[in-house]
C-alpha cells in the first residue's frame, strides 16, 4: 500500500492548525500543527537536495529529546532515506558499534559530542551534521540551521510502501545481551498508533499534553504518532531529572507522562513532588517492568488513580497488554490482577508456549509469543537472530508468563532470569516485589549465584530508602512470610545504587556477572 505521508500531515495541520504540536522546553521552541508540518518539510527537502539522502540511504540520530521531536516520526515518514535511532546517553563505545553495523551517510549530533564524537564519525565515512552553530567552526562538520536556509516547505511529495519499505531503525535495549537492530515498516507504527486507540478508555484527545522525559529514542517515543493524529501536544524534556520534571509539569500543565517503575518509587519519596502543582496530571503510563502491587498503592493514594501500565516490546511495536485506569481500582477486595501486565489487547495474537513452541493451557507459565502488524519481520543484517526470535510471523519474546480466566496477562520473568534452586524455578521478579513491598525498601535486584549444593541460590541486592535501616534477616523473612522458604534470598547485600541502563531498567545481568564471571558454565 503506498502512502504520501507529507499529504496526509497537512491534512492534519488543516485540521488542527494554531495548536500547539511540539514544545522543547529546554531550546524554548513551540510549533504548531502548521509549524512543524511546513518545519519538517524543509528537514526532508534539505536531506534531499543538501545531503543527498535518497532511497537506501540511513541516517543515524544522536540526539537529545528536543532535536530529536524533529526528526522522529513525521520527518521520518515523509523522507525516501530510512532513520536509525540511538539513545544520546549511550557510551562511545556502543555509538561506535552502531555507527559500523548500521553504516550511516550522514549522522545528526549535539554539540556536546562534537569533541567525543566528530573524528570518530568522519573516519567511518559520515557527513556529520551538529544540531546548533558551534563556537569555534570545524572544518567537514555542518550546522543544522545553514542547511535549511533557503529550503522549500513544499510537500516532498514521497510516496512510500507502507507495509514493504523500512523507514526506522531502532537498537534494542540490551538488557539481557547486545544490542540488536529492530527494522521498521510504516505500518509497523500506525499500527502502534491504532493499538493505543483500542481500548474504551481513552488517554489521547486534544487537550493532551505529553511530557516526555524518557528518551523519544525508546519506549517514550512510541507515544508521538497517538498523539500527533489526536490533536495533542508533544512536550520535550531532555535532562533524566525528576526535580526539573515536577517544574515542567507545573510549568506546561503536562497531562501525560511515561515513566518506569524506578522513576515512581522515587518520586513517592521527592520532596519537589509535593512542593509543585502537578494537578494537570491525568495519566502516568508505566512499563518495562512489573511496579510492585504495595507500592502502587502508595501511588494511587499520592497522585489518584492516574495510572496505566502498558506491556509491548521493540520487536512487536503494539500494545500487546494494557492495565488501564479502570482496572487499578477494586471492586471486591482482590488485587491480584494488580501485578499482571494487563488484559490482553484486542489487536494482537498472543499464546503461551513450551519449550517446544507447543501451546499451553491458560493458566500455565510458559514463553510468550506476539503477533501483530506491529511485529517486526527481523533484525537487520542479523539471519541468526532472526530465525531463533521469529516464527510464521509471532516474535518469541523470551518473557515467562501465563494468562488467567479474566484475561490478564501475568509476567513472571525473563527466561534467561529464571534461578533453578535445588530443583525449584524462582522467579526474580516476583522475589523483587516481595522485597519492595517491605517499608524499608527502595529497590531491589535479585539473581541467581553460584551454589555448591542447590546450583544456584537467590541472591538479593537491595537499596534502602534514604534515613531508614533494616537488618538482611528482617528482609529474608519478609520475603519467607509472602512467598515460602525456597524463594527467599539465601543472602541479601545492602548497595548504595543498582546498575540501570540509559533508559532506567534494573540490569539484572550486571549484578550476576559479578558472581558467575569465574564459572566454566554461566547456569546450574
Amino acid at each position: 500500500m503506498k502512502m504520501n505521508f507529507a499529504r496526509v500531515m497537512g491534512n492534519l495541520a488543516l485540521r488542527f492548525s494554531d495548536q500547539e504540536a511540539v514544545v522543547n522546553i529546554e531550546r524554548k521552541r513551540r510549533y504548531t500543527y502548521r509549524d512543524l508540518h511546513s518545519a519538517t518539510n524543509r528537514i526532508v527537502n534539505m536531506m534531499r537536495e543538501r545531503l543527498q539522502l535518497g532511497r537506501g540511504d540511513v541516517y543515524l540520530c544522536i540526539l537529545e529529546n528536543d532535536n530529536l521531536s524533529l526528526l522522529h516520526a513525521w520527518t521520518a515518514f515523509k523522507g525516501e532515506a530510512a532513520v536509525a535511532y540511538t539513545n544520546y546517553r549511550d557510551s562511545i563505545d556502543e555509538h561506535r558499534w552502531q555507527v559500523e553495523f548500521i553504516q550511516p551517510k550522514v549522522v545528526f549530533i549535539e554539540n556536546a559530542l562534537i569533541d567525543s564524537h566528530f573524528e570518530m564519525l568522519r573516519e567511518r565515512g559520515a557527513t556529520v551534521v551538529c544540531m546548533d552553530r558551534p563556537a569555534t567552526p570545524r572544518d567537514g562538520l555542518l550546522v543544522f540551521e545553514d542547511l535549511l536556509e533557503g529550503i522549500s516547505d513544499a510537500n516532498p511529495d514521497v510516496e512510500r510502501d507502507a507495509m514493504k519499505d523500512i523507514v526506522i531503525y531502532r537498537f534494542t535495549g540490551g538488557t539481557t545481551g547486545k544490542s540488536k537492530c529492530a527494522q521498521y515498516t510504516m505500518d509497523n507504527w500506525l499500527a502502534l498508533r491504532d493499538s493505543l486507540y483500542t481500548e474504551g478508555e481513552q488517554i489521547y484527545d486534544p487537550d493532551q499534553r505529553y511530557l516526555h522525559m524518557a528518551p523519544l529514542s525508546h519506549g517514550s517515543g512510541l507515544g508521538v504518532l497517538a498523539t500527533l493524529f489526536r490533536g495533542g501536544c508533544t512536550v520535550t524534556q531532555n535532562v533524566p531529572d525528576l526535580k526539573t520534571w515536577c517544574r515542567n509539569v507545573e510549568a506546561e500543565r503536562a497531562t501525560t507522562t511515561l515513566m518506569l517503575p524506578t522513576l515512581v518509587y522515587r518520586l513517592l519519596d521527592l520532596p519537589e513532588a509535593t512542593q509543585h502543582d502537578l494537578s494537570s496530571l491525568r495519566t502516568i503510563v508505566y512499563g518495562g517492568a512489573p511496579m510492585s502491587p504495595s507500592k502502587l498503592r502508595q501511588a494511587q493514594a499520592r497522585f489518584g488513580n492516574i495510572f496505566v501500565q502498558v506491556y509491548g516490546a521493540t520487536e512487536c511495536l503494539t500494545t500487546a497488554a494494557m492495565l488501564t485506569k479502570a482496572d487499578h481500582l477494586s471492586s471486591d477486595g482482590d488485587e491480584k490482577h494488580l501485578s499482571s501486565a494487563g488484559r490482553i489487547s484486542t489487536v494482537v495474537e498472543l499464546k503461551i508456549v513450551d519449550d517446544e513452541g507447543k501451546e499451553m493451557k491458560q493458566g500455565e507459565t510458559g514463553e510468550i509469543w506476539l503477533r501483530s502488524r506491529g511485529t517486526i519481520t527481523g533484525y537487520l543484517n542479523n539471519a541468526e537472530g532472526t530465525a531463533a526470535e521469529f516464527q510464521d510471523g509471532f516474535w518469541k519474546s523470551g518473557d515467562l508468563g501465563y494468562v488467567d480466566a479474566q484475561g490478564f496477562l501475568y509476567l513472571v520473568d525473563r527466561k534467561k532470569d529464571m534461578i533453578i534452586t535445588g530443583g525449584f524455578n524462582v522467579y526474580a521478579v516476583e522475589v523483587e516485589a516481595a522485597l519492595n513491598s517491605h517499608a524499608a525498601v527502595a529497590i531491589a535486584a535479585v539473581v541467581g549465584v553460584p551454589h555448591s549444593e542447590w546450583g544456584e541460590a537467590v541472591h538479593a541486592e537491595v537499596v534502602l530508602r534514604e534515613g531508614v535501616e533494616v537488618d538482611a534477616e528482617e528482609l529474608i523473612d519478609h520475603v519467607k512470610g509472602q512467598l515460602g522458604r525456597y524463594k527467599a534470598p539465601k543472602e541479601v547485600v545492602f548497595v548504595q545504587q543498582l546498575p540501570v541502563s540509559v533508559v532506567g531498567k534494573v540490569l539484572r545481568r550486571h549484578v550476576r556477572d559479578k558472581y558467575w564471571k569465574d564459572q566454566a558454565r554461566r547456569v546450574s
